[in-house]
């Protein structure tokens, strides 16, 4: 069995480049895919040098680094600046909650979608109760700027 996989190095690439792969379909973070990408050049030079495990990996590697400094940048700006877009702070707007703790215009905090998030009142000097709900106006950074659900804004 060993001499099989030591004659045919370029299948175990192709297996572990096909697990990244999956893997990268369930992250979607576009990581795992230049590793796969590293796994398929791996597997090339199998082909061609089946006895030079160094150069294997060391191909591998550097290609593997090579996509993630500079192709996944370039793909991530792309991915974000497509149209209809929204992180996953943006999709936060207008989602519904519960004050954790009481909320003012310095600080408080919220459960959103089973998240705790630091929030603030949007009006000034508005005090927002602990257990009243909430809704997100907009996202500040890290904090959710929110205003009780029912009731009248100042």
């Amino acid at each position: 069995m060993t001499d099989w996989l030591g004659e045919h190095a370029w299948a175990i690439w192709l297996g572990l480049a096909a697990l990244l792969a999956v893997a990268e379909i369930l992250s979607l973070d576009l990581v795992l895919i230049m590793l796969a990408v590293g796994a398929l050049a791996g597997a090339g030079t199998a082909v061609i040098a089946p006895g030079l495990w160094w150069l294997q990996i060391l191909v591998a590697t550097v290609v593997s680094v090579g996509t993630l400094m500079l192709l996944r940048p370039t793909l991530i700006d792309k991915v974000r600046s497509l149209p209809g877009y929204r992180s996953s702070a943006d999709t936060m707007v207008g989602s519904s909650g519960v004050a954790v703790s009481a909320i003012t215009a310095e600080g408080g905090e919220i459960k959103v979608a089973g998240q705790s998030w630091t929030a603030r009142t949007m009006v000034p000097g508005q005090v927002i109760d602990q257990g009243v709900e909430i809704e997100v106006y907009e996202v500040d950074g890290a904090i959710a700027v929110v205003y009780p659900k029912h009731g009248e804004l100042p």
